[in-house]
């Protein structure tokens, strides 16, 4: 399947409407480069190159996203690792949900910030790229009073929360979450267990 990816330097991550006015392709696989698609093409271009793509029916395995919930030994409050945000439920309300999402807000809209009232969440910050795009969750989470950070991209893998939490290193944090002590360059576990109360 022919396939290419925008750079998060020239638009804002989750924006489709961005990424077809100014992303500028990083990658291309080889079904793409088939068809004409090239790094460094605008994005729109590429677009338009790919209807010519061979149109291929493809079996698309069950989705091995995890979720699964922490209760360390003496905590007041559970972790929830997700590794997509849009796996967050409606019990989660209250609790730290950890994902493996992007920190970019989807299509814009804060109302996607996290689609429950947790206490906390973290993020990826996905290179953070133009217009601080893969942070723009953690304001839209401090107007609901929900501490939130982002950890680097290199340090923990993107999709997937368990990296997130062990491997994470925290790149950026509203307010609310400084004020309970996460900061840049602090490992995120350390934080996130005083959080839990362990």
């Amino acid at each position: 399947m022919a396939a290419a990816t925008v750079s998060h330097a020239s638009a804002r991550i989750g924006e489709p409407a961005d990424m077809l006015a100014r992303g500028i392709i990083s990658h291309a696989n080889d079904p793409a480069r088939a068809v004409g698609v090239e790094p460094g093409m605008p994005c729109r271009l590429a677009a338009e190159h790919l209807t010519a793509a061979e149109v291929r029916s493809v079996e698309v395995p069950p989705s091995e996203e995890a979720r699964a919930v922490l209760a360390p030994p003496d905590a007041t409050r559970d972790l929830v690792l997700i590794d997509s945000a849009a796996m967050v439920e409606p019990d989660d309300a209250g609790k730290i949900v950890v994902t493996g999402s992007h920190g970019g807000l989807v299509g814009g809209d804060p109302a996607y910030a996290l689609r429950v009232e947790g206490f906390a969440a973290v993020f990826n910050d996905a290179g953070i790229g133009v217009d601080e795009a893969g942070l723009a969750r953690l304001p839209a989470l401090e107007q609901r009073g929900i501490a939130a950070f982002t950890v680097s991209a290199g340090s923990a893998r993107i999709g997937e929360a368990l990296s997130t939490y062990e491997d994470g290193i925290i790149s950026a944090a509203n307010a609310r979450a400084r004020a309970l002590c996460a900061v840049a360059g602090a490992r995120a576990k350390d934080v996130l267990l005083a959080w839990a109360g362990a």
